[in-house]
């Protein structure tokens, strides 16, 4: 192991080659390239192989990570992505959108001077190189059982409790509202961090491992939760939170005023080839307008890095706190800084400036006041320290809160917690209604994809659990 590991003390930390910024900004192609073979061995290498991975500890599917840089690093790629896969639904896309720089890289035990291993592009070359040499196969089982489960939403966790519990044979049926699959990495991730055919060729896949789909199909209207838990012996409820915080100041009703979402998935649908008449129409299109994007997550990344490339005549950031505590990656930040985006740290909007269209935002400046009760500073405004910040479309990316499921799929029975969230039992994750189950951002609120995997994976488990004991007892009760 001591030829092929620990190889940090004399190799640097590299990740794949960048595109120059002027070049990635005119176009939606991914930013990074692949590693080349020997670089990503060369780069596995560098893996100290401790004894606590910390790496592994921090990610949030907790995976034997170092197991698949070592196996990388001797140049045995299929075990390696065995290994990956075992523990990830969706390897391919978690080495493009994790925040790796927060999670497993950013928890490196490597002592800094030196760097941490680049996790996250090995792990794609990994999976890149799987598909392409066929190893990566559809959920086929061994038997098919006298089971099936009905899962409310095609994102991170409905996919990942489908393709679970399709493995073990179970009859799966996916609903999903929308027309593809995906969720938002689908609609709301730009094609420079995914490209869309790495999800279409997994849903793909999935199909054809024999879950099936039925699209365009709205809970409450196309169909009842009533009708769903007589047709399953388990429903799952993992829709995701999609509407949009907003903002309660002068003007926002004012045309050119928009929600991040409704920007990004007309931007993504533009690109998929769909009819997008709010983009041809320039409501939703950045194209020579000045552009102001309110918010510090990665959302908010997303749609100025998505206003650079449809060619905004500026792009301005605001937020209200400083850099260092941006809650987006700061990896995307630096890319964002790189294409040309302008971050005005310390500022909020007051209102919106205008005549039946946005002309401009408000602005006060912060500073950074003395730490609440969970330790981060508050933010304070700074009197007569307002200024007109001039723009033509000013995009909300302030984050997402759950819809009232009760209301919309018109089932009282469904409890929520105080922040509109699905109250689960957190040993069972099933809902107040028996055999409704409930996983991903509609119980933990915004999060990451890799959190929607973990959560899909292991709701699949509790189901499966819990199906199986229902049934025991109904069999020995007979």
């Amino acid at each position: 192991m001591a030829e092929r590991m620990l190889q940090f003390v004399r190799l640097s930390q590299q990740t794949p080659e960048k595109r120059p910024a002027t070049i990635r900004r005119e176009d939606f192609d991914e930013i990074y390239k692949r590693f080349e073979p020997s670089k990503a061995a060369e780069q596995a290498s560098r893996c100290s192989q401790c004894g606590v991975p910390f790496c592994s500890v921090h990610c949030p599917l907790q995976q034997n990570i170092p197991d698949w840089l070592k196996l990388t690093a001797e140049g045995r790629l299929e075990e390696a992505y065995e290994v990956n896969s075992a523990t990830n639904t969706f390897p391919e896309i978690c080495g493009r959108v994790c925040p790796q720089d927060r999670l497993c890289e950013g928890n490196c035990v490597i002592e800094k001077g030196f760097e941490s291993v680049t996790i996250g592009a090995v792990e794609r070359y990994i999976n890149d190189t799987a598909w392409e040499k066929g190893w990566v196969k559809p959920p086929k089982p061994v038997r098919e059982l006298d089971l099936s489960v009905g899962i409310i939403g095609a994102g991170p966790a409905g996919l990942s409790a489908a393709e679970r519990l399709r493995s073990q044979g179970w009859q799966v049926h996916v609903y999903d509202r929308y027309d593809r699959a995906g969720g938002l990495m689908i609609y709301g991730i730009p094609n420079f961090k995914l490209e869309k055919d790495v999800i279409t060729r997994r849903t793909a896949q999935f199909a054809e491992g024999g879950i099936r789909f039925h699209m365009n199909c709205e809970i409450g209207r196309d169909v009842t939760m009533e009708e769903l838990r007589s047709r399953h012996d388990a429903v799952l409820i993992a829709t995701g939170v999609y509407k949009a915080r907003d903002i309660e100041v002068p003007g926002s009703h004012l045309e050119g005023v928009v929600p991040a979402m409704d920007f990004l998935t007309a931007s993504n649908r533009k690109g998929l080839g769909d009819s997008v008449p709010e983009f041809d129409s320039g409501a939703l299109n950045a194209k020579g307008k000045r552009v102001v994007v309110i918010g510090g997550g990665d959302t908010a990344m997303d749609c100025l890095r998505t206003s650079i490339r449809q060619d905004a005549a500026s792009v301005t950031c605001l937020y209200r706190r400083d850099k260092a505590n941006m809650p987006g990656s700061m990896r995307e930040v630096h890319n964002a800084e790189e294409e040309g985006v302008r971050f005005s740290w310390l500022t909020a909007p007051e209102g919106f400036e205008g005549e039946g269209s946005v002309t401009g935002v408000r602005v006060t400046r912060m500073h950074l006041g003395l730490p609440d009760a969970t330790g981060r500073q508050q933010v304070e405004p700074i009197p007569g320290s307002s200024f007109i910040e001039s723009a033509d479309l000013v995009i909300k990316a302030l984050g997402f809160d759950p819809e009232d499921l009760p209301v919309m799929f018109n089932e009282p029975g469904l409890k929520v917690s105080r922040w509109g969230t699905l109250a689960v039992d957190r040993r069972t994750m099933m809902t107040s209604l028996p055999g409704v189950f409930a996983a991903g951002d509609i119980v933990r609120g915004a999060s990451l994809v890799v959190w929607g995997i973990r959560d899909g994976r292991d709701v699949a488990d509790r189901i499966a659990e819990y199906v199986m004991a229902r049934d025991s007892v109904a069999q020995a009760a007979e």
